[in-house]
């Protein structure tokens, strides 16, 4: 009997993930009617996350009442898979979806974010995973950490919340009512980007303009979290500016670190290992991954960059099959990458590809499993 695994990024604008191992799945099911199919369907740590998660590794979905991004109660969620880890997305109560109508990232906060870790670590919960992405917020992790126990105060002595526009008023940070059972917890941040705090390449310039901010605001923006990093530097001894990932999801990276001494890792790393990647594919005869697009900086920890890394150590073949293919992707064959197979059958522009996206992929694994069939492989 033979094995596959399917492994697959979402094709952003066309396919989730876990659409794309279902088309895959069909098609090898038709060549190999008593094949074993795996599925990992992979999320970027941004909206989907939770259910991606919990398809490839089992679970339940928990939902709780939180705050909001602008500080009204709704329900959220998070994943809770089989040995007590917890998932969550921060998108569930703080994403760009929230803001519809209200794009102020000088005012959104991570809030319930903290209080969705509270709820998970309520249940037992010693490992929880928090995906950075799709983020309405610019707040550098403020709210979570408020939502989590950590008190701010400004110049007269006042407890706040702090948002994107107001963390230059802390003055003075409280980490004692911290929740002791986050303390506890193994904490690690999903998080798919390198950017600094601030600056030029961080979370203000690079990603405000995409949920509201004008130039100004982001000038604003900036010089909120430039003022929040020397106080963290002033109170807590840490220095978050420049870590790795201190500027995803509007600096929530850097107050991940800062606060919870949250491990920043590439999103498919942590997929990998929570799901058990290595034990799983080990004796498969084809790894199947793929993405939107394969490019140079599909090299930079991207989804089939990862798994081929893997995949290599383990001695099986993988085959990627794309969205779009760049030209610069020869060293994608040095990681591991044994073939790079593209969906696109006819030259025409994306806005008429995404709707033919579904049938090419179906029509190119049909053709790849036509052929692996012949081969008997």
């Amino acid at each position: 009997m033979k094995k596959f695994v399917l492994i697959p990024d979402s094709f952003k604008g066309t396919m989730s993930s876990a659409e794309v191992c279902r088309i895959m799945a069909e098609q090898i099911g038709r060549f190999y009617s008593d094949a074993e199919i795996v599925s990992i369907p992979v999320a970027d740590g941004g909206e989907g996350s939770v259910d991606a998660f919990l398809a490839a590794a089992g679970g339940e979905k928990v939902f709780c009442r939180v705050s909001g991004p602008f500080g009204e109660e709704m329900e959220s969620f998070y994943g809770l898979l089989p040995g007590g880890t917890a998932v969550i997305e921060m998108a569930a109560c703080a994403g760009f979806a929230l803001s519809e109508g209200r794009r102020r990232p000088d005012l959104a906060t991570t809030f319930g974010v903290g209080q969705l870790m509270r709820n998970a670590a309520s249940r037992g919960c010693r490992k929880i995973i928090v995906g950075l992405g799709g983020s309405c917020t610019n707040d550098a992790g403020a709210g979570v950490a408020a939502g989590a126990g950590v008190k701010f105060f400004n110049a007269d002595g006042k407890e706040f919340v702090p948002t994107g526009g107001t963390l230059s008023q802390v003055s003075r940070i409280d980490v004692s009512g911290l929740d002791p059972r986050l303390k506890e917890a193994e904490i690690t941040a999903m998080c798919d980007i390198d950017n600094p705090l601030y600056g030029e390449t961080g979370a203000a310039y690079v990603f405000a303009p995409q949920k509201g901010a004008d130039p100004e605001m982001v000038r604003r923006l900036d010089g909120e979290l430039r003022c929040f990093a020397e106080t963290v530097q002033r109170e807590l001894r840490l220095d978050i500016a420049d870590v790795p990932g201190a500027g995803a999801a509007g600096g929530m990276g850097a107050g991940m670190a800062a606060f919870f001494g949250a491990e920043l890792k590439m999103g498919i790393e942590t997929v990998l290992d929570t799901v058990g990647f290595d034990r799983i594919a080990k004796d498969a005869d084809l790894v199947f991954s793929g993405e939107g697009r394969l490019d140079s900086q599909s090299l930079r920890g991207k989804v089939v960059a990862g798994v081929a890394a893997r995949t290599k150590k383990l001695g099986v073949r993988l085959i990627a099959v794309v969205g779009d293919i760049g030209d610069d992707i020869q060293p994608i064959y040095d990681r591991g990458v044994s073939a790079v197979f593209s969906i696109n059958r006819v030259a025409v522009d994306f806005s008429k590809a995404k709707k033919r996206s579904r049938n090419d992929l179906a029509l190119t694994m049909e053709n790849l499993m036509r052929l692996f069939s012949q081969m008997q492989l």
